[in-house]
């Protein structure tokens, strides 16, 4: 008798992708991470197989508002008002979600509830947030938030060329601001414009229809082409006082707005960050080369470990600045801080994905190009690398190095 032949050994079935190598999202409630789960699923199911496409046509894919919409997460941090009132724990896992998938749409998230309803809710009257954030948080009304100008960018807090006259109960708004994502189709603006009789930094909301406030789309863009942004001339353009924010009198509460969102675009960036990485693993694990799955090769390996060492070093970092966030004891410098380095490390990331695809990394159809492209936008905006780092270096070492 002859032996029998042995049989095949099954096939294992290889690692799943995911960027979440400490478990960080198990750090949240189960009734969070469903939350999460549904933003994941919407991204995946929704976004992903169109967006090249938006991205490469630098148009907006306004078909998935109403859905974006009931998703339930605009104004998810913020208590009352029509709004969530979760953690910022969790919008922050929420902005890497939508991160991992698309840049451009947590940004479009991140401008509307984090700089426009951030600001109302921050330093709004009580009848401005009645007014504005029960729409805002449906999605019925989207906003935009009016900082930077063609002229001035780091140095908004002294430099600011915007101007704001008040005459009774009307204030005349004169300037330019430029890079405002959402205004070319938004509804209203948060506009931040220096008083000409105090020299003070105020904050107004201002409906985009208004006579004198213009706005064109700013063409030509490599990053973030998915987002409108929008350069936005101000010419006699008329305000009343209801509509100037009750609780923002100086460049110091701008800044509430701002160390808020700046955490936020640090989670963003740790999201490109595990896209870019998802990507890459997953084409090493088919790609073949020689014979056999470039994953099996020890460079390739090695530029997984860097990518995944990044990713999960900027997630708990992320992780416990929201903490702090939600602890009430977030300062400057732990924004600074964290924006800082995960926007940095991104860059890293994405850089070696693109590598790991070698010429495939540059198409759009792999993905990998436009994570690289969009994480250069992520790198200079709420702040550059360098003003970060003079934030922080003055907390550690007593001493402004600012000019």
């Amino acid at each position: 008798m002859t032996s029998a032949e042995p049989s095949p050994s099954p096939v294992k079935p290889l690692p799943v992708a995911d960027g979440d190598f400490y478990l960080v999202s198990q750090t949240l409630s189960p009734e969070d991470n469903a939350l999460r789960l549904k933003v994941r699923a919407f991204m995946e199911a929704e976004v992903q197989p169109i967006i090249a496409d938006f991205w490469e046509r630098d148009e907006f894919p306004f078909e998935l508002l109403p859905k974006i919409g009931a998703l339930g997460i605009m104004g998810l941090p913020y208590q009352g008002y029509g709004c969530p009132g979760r953690t910022t724990i969790l919008t922050g896992f929420v902005m890497m979600e939508m991160a991992r998938v698309d840049a451009s749409l947590s940004t479009f998230f991140g401008v509307h509830t984090g700089l426009a309803m951030g600001s109302i809710h921050a330093c709004g009257s009580e009848e401005q947030k009645r007014k504005w954030l029960p729409p805002m948080a449906a999605l019925e009304k989207v906003g935009s938030f009016g900082l930077t100008e063609p002229l001035v960018g780091s140095g908004a807090s002294g430099g600011l060329l915007t101007t704001a006259k008040r005459d009774g109960d009307t204030w005349t708004l004169n300037g330019e601001k430029k890079w405002i994502g959402n205004a070319t189709w938004g509804d209203l603006t948060i506009i931040w414009a220096r008083d000409v009789d105090d020299g003070q930094v105020k904050g107004f909301i201002v409906e985009n229809q208004t006579p004198g406030f213009k706005v064109e789309k700013i063409q030509h863009k490599m990053a973030l082409r998915v987002v409108q942004n929008g350069h936005i001339t101000l010419t006699d353009c008329k305000v009343s006082e209801a509509d100037r924010l009750a609780n923002a009198n100086s460049f110091a509460d701008t800044a509430r707005v701002l160390r808020m969102t700046r955490a936020s675009v640090a989670w963003e960036s740790v999201g490109c960050a595990t896209g870019a990485y998802e990507h890459a693993l997953r084409y090493a694990q088919t790609r073949q080369q020689f014979g056999r799955p470039i994953a099996k090769f020890q460079l390739v390996q090695d530029l997984l470990f860097k990518m995944l060492g990044n990713i999960t070093s900027t997630q708990s970092l992320c992780l416990r600045l929201s903490q702090l966030q939600d602890q009430g004891v977030m300062r400057d410098e732990h924004a600074s801080l964290a924006k800082g380095i995960c926007t940095t490390r991104m860059r890293e990331t994405v850089g070696w994905a693109r590598e790991l695809l070698g010429a495939n990394g540059i198409l759009l159809d792999q993905h990998i190009g436009r994570f690289v492209a969009d994480a250069e936008a992520l790198y200079s905006y709420e702040g550059t690398r360098e003003m970060n780092a003079l934030i922080v270096g003055k907390a550690i070492t007593g001493f402004s190095a600012f000019v």
